[in-house]
């Protein structure tokens, strides 16, 4: 009889080929606008440059989604929301 294990992770984020949807959105986009590229282009250096392009962007963002601190970005919220009065003057 199988097992079947429990899927406990639900909270994870969605990955495909090893990146998050956006990151493979952003890969996406930059393979679609590179074959439009190679298309209207009939040169064998912009085919060798794009392909070393779109593989030198999955590489940097597989390595991003392995480890996102490497690129840190600044949290535009607080930690905590908080009604206290931050300063002791009285305004009414």
């Amino acid at each position: 009889m199988k097992k079947y294990e429990v899927y406990r992770n639900i909270r994870k984020r969605a990955m495909i080929m090893g990146m998050p949807i956006s990151l493979f959105a952003l890969m996406m986009a930059s393979v679609i606008s590179s074959l439009l590229v190679i298309i209207f282009s009939f040169s064998l250096g912009v085919i060798v440059a794009l392909l070393l392009f779109n593989a030198l962007l999955f590489g940097a963002l597989a390595q991003w989604a392995k480890n996102p601190q490497l690129i840190t970005i600044q949290k535009v919220f607080p930690h905590t929301i908080s009604n206290k009065k931050l300063s002791p003057l009285f305004y009414a």
